[in-house]
């Protein structure tokens, strides 16, 4: 059950396109700060924060300091995690359509 609420944490935390936009921000750059990653966003600080915080909570993102600022980084490993996921989830739908696709053309 603990599986399945992180992994419901996972694609909800990807599900909202300010957060979808800061993952691929950070996969763009690496590290971010939260000045850069709010910078011509078009959301506050604050909300970036939220956004980030979130994010950390499912495991896809981490934050760490560097000097006085606090720079956010994609977590490899929660990162990883997910794309198990999404290919575990391929791989099921793609049996399907193998079953569809043999169902229809034996008729």
């Amino acid at each position: 059950m603990k599986a399945q609420v992180e992994r419901a944490a996972r694609f909800a935390a990807l599900g909202d396109p300010q957060r979808l936009r800061l993952v691929e921000t950070l996969a763009g750059r690496g590290e971010a700060s939260i000045s850069d990653l709010s910078s011509g966003a078009g959301v506050t600080r604050q909300a970036v924060t939220r956004h980030l915080k979130v994010l950390e909570g499912a495991g896809l993102v981490q934050g760490m300091m560097r000097g006085r600022e606090h720079v956010w980084a994609l977590d490899a490993d929660g990162l990883a995690t997910a794309e198990a996921e999404f290919e575990r989830l391929k791989a099921a739908w793609r049996q399907r359509l193998a079953r569809l696709k043999l169902l229809v053309e034996g008729e």
